[in-house]
């Protein structure tokens, strides 16, 4: 597993002091969690909002950066804690390529014992500053998403997640009649193969071609041209194309209520059986990712006031000391090829001062 660092990293603002945790080792998996200080239980009718800030120093181009809700009490046992382990939420950024970019909300099911994700993609923030994610489970079985503090998806859990069955389904009773017509074209019964039509050949003899000069026919049998495609030929015969006067349209099976569908008032709670702990289970291939500001509680006011404290207050001071950083880098790239241009004092010297012997210019190996 990979070592992580308590840092604040190469550009903050809340000072040296106010430090975050940083996966330090490119190519690991990284695993680390903790006991909330009281476990949560969604079941009791209260909101379940989860907090915590990213910042991607690494400029990360393959990773995970996401946080987990977990259940367990007395029996989560913390050193075995891997992709295995089950949780109830699983959300963050998680970014591999250009194409996929994507903020997870992934939320476990007791009643079809499965983890749900989100149909629809919520984008995730790419730079190297700090941005804050939130996402808010109600009892009323709806959910948002917030990036720095501003919704980016919001909506109802069995519209955005599998949690439900189908409402309506085929009605098994019923099938296409023998009789349905569904084919919206036909060949024309009067569009007849036009006589010769297959003899017409798919090759012929290419009538530019000549007997070589140095041809013997007694050594090389007897001369036969090449064969070149024959401008005439048009394919297998098909006959045209006609509206068929049965044409029915496609059939659609009727649809029935599904007796099965039943709606579960409980979708938001994950934490039925009550979690008790958080942690991050996550692979990068370049490291440098800092974490912070983590706050699990029952009321987006709490989670936003928390914001306002640490996140916030923060966040001007850290652009600064990034812009100051990118700006030194720049200068220290371009001042390197400023050092390169020394080479530019050979222009004015003549090749032949140079006395190069053609050994000099030779290696032992290409």
């Amino acid at each position: 597993m990979g070592e992580w660092e308590n840092t604040a990293g190469k550009w903050y603002g809340g000072g040296g002091s106010d430090k975050g945790i940083q996966t330090s080792q490119d190519a690991r998996f990284y695993g680390l969690s903790a006991p909330l200080s009281s476990t949560f239980n969604s079941a009791d009718g209260k909101d379940l909002v989860i907090q915590y800030s990213v910042k991607h120093e690494q400029s990360i181009d393959c990773g995970g950066a996401y946080i987990k809700l977990l259940p367990g009490g007395d029996k989560f046992d913390s050193a075995k804690f891997s992709g295995d382990t089950p949780y109830a939420v699983m959300f963050g950024p998680d970014i591999c390529g250009s194409s996929n970019k994507r903020t997870h909300v992934i939320l476990h099911s007791d009643k079809k014992d499965d983890n749900l994700l989100i149909k629809k993609n919520v984008n995730c923030e790419t730079d190297q500053l700090s941005h804050l994610y939130t996402l808010v489970l109600r009892p009323d079985n709806t959910f948002e998403v917030f990036v720095d503090n501003k919704s980016v998806r919001a909506g109802k859990l069995d519209d955005e997640f599998d949690f439900l069955g189908d409402k309506e389904i085929k009605d098994p009773a019923a099938s296409k009649p023998t009789d349905w017509v569904d084919e919206k074209e036909m060949p024309d019964p009067n569009d007849n193969k036009p006589d010769g039509y297959d003899d017409i050949a798919e090759e012929l003899p290419d009538p530019d071609a000549q007997k070589p000069d140095d041809w013997d026919d007694e050594d090389d049998g007897d001369w036969e041209p090449p064969m070149v495609d024959n401008p005439m030929y048009e394919g297998p015969w098909r006959p045209n194309m006609m509206a068929n006067p049965d044409y029915k349209g496609k059939w659609e099976h009727p649809m029935i209520p599904n007796p099965d569908y039943e709606y579960d008032n409980n979708m938001h709670a994950v934490c039925k059986g009550g979690c008790t702990h958080v942690g991050f289970e996550i692979w990068q291939v370049k490291s440098g990712t800092v974490f912070d500001d983590i706050i699990i509680t029952d009321s987006l006011e709490e989670a936003q006031k928390f914001a306002e404290d640490t996140f916030f207050s923060k966040k001007d001071a850290e652009k600064n000391m990034f812009d100051l950083a990118e700006s030194e880098r720049v200068d220290a790239e371009q001042a390197a090829m400023g050092d390169m241009g020394g080479m530019d004092g050979m222009d004015g010297m003549d090749m032949d001062d140079m006395n190069f012997d053609d050994e000099d210019m030779m290696g032992d190996e290409f």
